[in-house]
């Protein structure tokens, strides 16, 4: 068995896209807190425990900000709880909004999650899949970025020598910032014009540009991608359906689920569950085949 981060990256992205994208769309307060269980769950597999601890309570505090700012801001809603300045703070828009941060700290634990996994190799192959020009931009984007920022040194102190560059005060500061961004800027467009004359002269543009990768979809990539996507349709089917859902204004009113709603929510929370399922099989299978040595 492979940890999740092993399985070709479109299936990987796919996965995570569609358990971060369904809890985006779906009101269900279920289906939030399913979210945030698998994205906790696989972002603690992976990290260390003093980065992890760090970023639990940073969602934390930001989970906190975003549920009580909502019942400040709107206050919709039929039951009050209490008259702050004369702005009524009511239960629909307290639960709305905890329901909103459960969401949106799922997400970013998500994202943070996919950015750990996902390499520069792994997102050129995934965007040369689907276009290779795409790919190249992409590539020669971030080259540029380090590129840039160490001409700007090379520049700066190349000035400082010179006795150009001064921080005696903040004008000074500024002139010397802005002579060094334009010869920086004059020096990219020299690139730019020198690396389109080189691709030129290489025969970019004159037939189907393709992508080298050494990743392959095998079988078990396909078996897991097929799994997500069957899962994530009958969990969307059931909310398209309207067995799944919450309406949390003027008043609180949450669709009962019936077979199919509670089977939408069975396999919405086995697709969040697959990232972490994976990692942990992998670990055991590694323990067991190292205690065998």
């Amino acid at each position: 068995m492979r940890s999740f981060e092993d399985y070709d990256p479109i299936t990987g992205t796919i996965i995570i896209l569609l358990s971060a994208g369904v809890s985006m769309f779906c009101t269900e307060p279920v289906i939030q807190l399913l979210s945030l269980i698998g994205a906790v769950s696989y972002f603690s597999a992976r990290r260390k425990k003093t980065g992890s601890i760090r970023t639990h309570i940073t969602f934390l505090i930001l989970f906190l900000i975003l549920s009580a700012a909502n019942p400040l801001v709107s206050h919709n809603g039929v039951t009050v709880l209490m008259v702050v300045n004369d702005n009524p703070i009511t239960l629909e828009a307290l639960l709305y909004g905890i329901n909103s941060s459960v969401m949106m700290i799922s997400v970013l634990y998500w994202l943070r999650s996919f950015s750990d996994i996902t390499t520069s190799e792994k997102l050129l192959y995934i965007t040369g899949a689907f276009s290779p020009k795409l790919s190249l931009l992409i590539s020669m984007s971030v080259r540029f970025v380090p590129m840039f920022r160490r001409q700007a040194e090379k520049t700066s102190d190349a000035q400082r020598t010179m006795g150009l560059y001064r921080d005696e005060n903040v004008i000074d500061r500024f002139l010397c910032t802005i002579r060094v961004f334009s010869a920086v800027v004059t020096w990219a467009l020299e690139t730019g014009i020198i690396t389109a004359e080189s691709m030129d002269a290489r025969g970019y543009g004159t037939g189907r540009r393709t992508c080298f990768s050494v990743y392959r979809m095998r079988g078990h990539d396909i078996i897991l991608l097929a799994a997500g996507i069957i899962l994530s349709s009958v969990c969307v089917t059931a909310y398209a359906a309207g067995k799944l859902g919450m309406n949390f204004y003027p008043s609180l009113s949450r669709t009962r689920p019936d077979i199919l709603g509670t089977v939408g929510l069975i396999c919405y929370g086995i697709l969040v569950m697959l990232p972490f399922a994976a990692e942990i099989g992998a670990r055991l299978k590694w323990k067991y085949l190292m205690s065998e040595i």
